[in-house]
């Protein structure tokens, strides 16, 4: 079994900050990379931060120069540090792991957090 809990969200006025948090617990074997996901306007998430387990990272163009990705492979957890926050923030952000299970070592597969809230006020 693997669980992925969030934690960080919560209400703030435009231009504060939060820093959400992430940790997988489990039968985990490895992380390959872990993820901040959000809705999108058409309810599909969409990706917000992305860093892989050698910390090579990557945005979504709405949130570059505001919103930092960074882990804790020894604590098996994610970060997402939000500065500059807009009312267009507001979301729950989702967390996804790409992992392997120490059953299955060489089966990559996504695990998803169940949410924490961000709202920005104006």
């Amino acid at each position: 079994q693997v669980q992925l809990v969030e934690s960080g969200g919560g209400l703030v006025q435009a231009g504060g900050s939060l820093r959400l948090s992430c940790t997988a617990s489990g039968s985990i074997f490895s992380i390959n990379a872990m993820a901040w996901y959000r809705p999108a306007p058409g309810k599909q998430r969409e990706l917000v931060a992305h860093i892989t387990s050698g910390g090579n990272t990557n945005y979504a163009d709405s949130v570059k120069g505001r919103f930092t990705i960074s882990n804790d492979n020894a604590k098996n957890t994610v970060y997402l540090q939000m500065n500059s926050l807009k009312p267009e923030d507001t979301a729950v952000y989702y967390c996804k792991a790409n992992l392997a299970t120490v059953l299955a070592t060489t089966l990559w597969y996504a695990y998803w957090g169940q949410g924490t809230q961000v709202t920005v006020s104006s």
